[in-house]
């Protein structure tokens, strides 16, 4: 005589006994998933609202430079002024982490004056400054009129002043340098990453070369890169600029604000888990209760199911999917509640908005892993009711 076996649920068999299951009381599985979604989307919200936070953070303080770092040369063993090799500024360029490099350098000795017919020491304190056309790019320098060099005013007797520069000098269409005119082209606004190009009057590499006879060292090289590089970076800067003499060159300190930016990250990212670990527990807590109740309204459907030839491990599937199903769908609900509320409070605050994908795949995923932990529970409850214990207490 063939021995006969229970007849095995197919995936879409329990999906359909799950959604039985929720909708026989769907008054309770609202409200159950509602539960569960009110602390997804608090975690969501929250973990969004805080990073969105973090993000203007970061834009605050990378506008401090907190990854830019200058070399300059320092000075021999014989107390000189040292100088950068002229291939200083393209090896640095060559650095992996260093995402822009420029440079400008001091043309000695040469005052500026608003007219010929001003004294020769009424020079207001002003510097020439030889500048790379990438320089407003790499220190973040605006103008507030005017126009940048470019290649061809680059190479002409053109200048853009400082904005220091601009207020000594006042509203001059040309300054006298050297015995010749210089059409000013543009007025930087106040350069906060470098404020030394505040007092200069910058002129292009080529054209200081031609009228001035600058020698064409750097004797300022600005360098940005991926912050979290920048102490590397910072190591390896003066034998690269300079490797014959890496002891004649002078690096810059990463900037304080990278320590405060990293400390508010870290501060930031502590809050975000202990915030999401508190939801998750207060869903997961939500979704057992629910569930424990179902197995004591339903323990009559259970008797009749195993009296039917319902295997016990065919009804703790049947709860745990209940629990995942429930699970899911308020898991989904909070995620998308919680995004919209951090997309509209950030935009009354005038904030990047900032839904982290971690926080959408691990809301989902944490939902679904304490649903089933939440579900076994309930479901072993339930498999282990005999058929006449559960059809007799109904």
């Amino acid at each position: 005589m063939a021995s006969l076996h229970p007849a095995r649920l197919r995936p879409s068999d329990l999906l359909r006994l799950a959604g039985y299951g929720l909708r026989s009381r769907p008054l309770r599985a609202v409200l159950s998933a509602l539960g569960i979604a009110i602390g997804i989307a608090a975690m969501v919200s929250v973990v969004g609202i805080s990073a969105s936070g973090q993000a203007d953070l970061d834009e605050q303080l990378a506008a401090l430079g907190t990854n830019m770092l200058t070399v300059a040369p320092g000075r021999t063993m014989f107390g000189d002024d040292a100088t950068l090799p002229d291939d200083a500024l393209p090896m640095i360029e060559r650095i992996g982490p260093v995402t822009s490099a420029t440079a400008v350098g001091a043309v000695e000795d040469t005052p500026v004056y608003r007219t010929d017919r001003i004294p020769a020491g009424e020079t207001g304190g002003l510097a020439v400054v030889a500048a790379r056309l990438d320089l407003p790019g790499t220190v973040d320098a605006r103008l507030a009129r005017g126009t940048w060099l470019n290649a061809a005013t680059a190479r002409h007797p053109a200048v853009v002043l400082g904005a220091a520069a601009a207020r000594r000098l006042g509203d001059v269409p040309a300054v006298w340098i050297d015995g010749r005119t210089y059409t000013v082209i543009g007025v930087l606004a106040s350069v906060a990453l470098a404020p030394e190009l505040d007092t200069a009057v910058l002129i292009g590499w080529e054209a200081a070369t031609s009228y001035l006879d600058f020698d064409g060292h750097a004797t300022r090289v600005y360098t940005r890169s991926i912050e979290s590089q920048v102490e590397a970076v910072r190591g390896v800067l003066a034998a690269t600029a300079n490797p014959q003499s890496p002891d004649q060159v002078d690096v810059s300190n990463p900037s304080d604000a990278l320590i405060a930016r990293r400390a508010a990250a870290s501060t930031f990212n502590s809050l975000l888990l202990g915030l999401g670990a508190v939801a998750l527990l207060v869903g997961g807590i939500g979704i057992a209760n629910t569930m424990v109740i179902s197995v004591l309204e339903r323990r009559a459907e259970i008797g009749l199911r195993r009296s039917l030839g319902a295997t016990r491990g065919q009804v703790r599937t049947q709860f745990v999917a209940e629990s995942l199903l429930l699970s899911l769908l308020g898991g989904a609900g909070g995620v998308l509640g919680g995004s919209a509320v951090t997309v509209v409070y950030a935009g009354t605050q005038q904030w990047p908005p900032v839904v982290p994908l971690w926080a959408v795949a691990g809301g989902l995923g944490a939902t679904l892993l304490i649903g089933a932990i939440a579900g076994l529970y309930p479901a072993v409850r339930a498999a282990r009711l005999a058929p006449t214990e559960a059809l007799g207490a109904a």
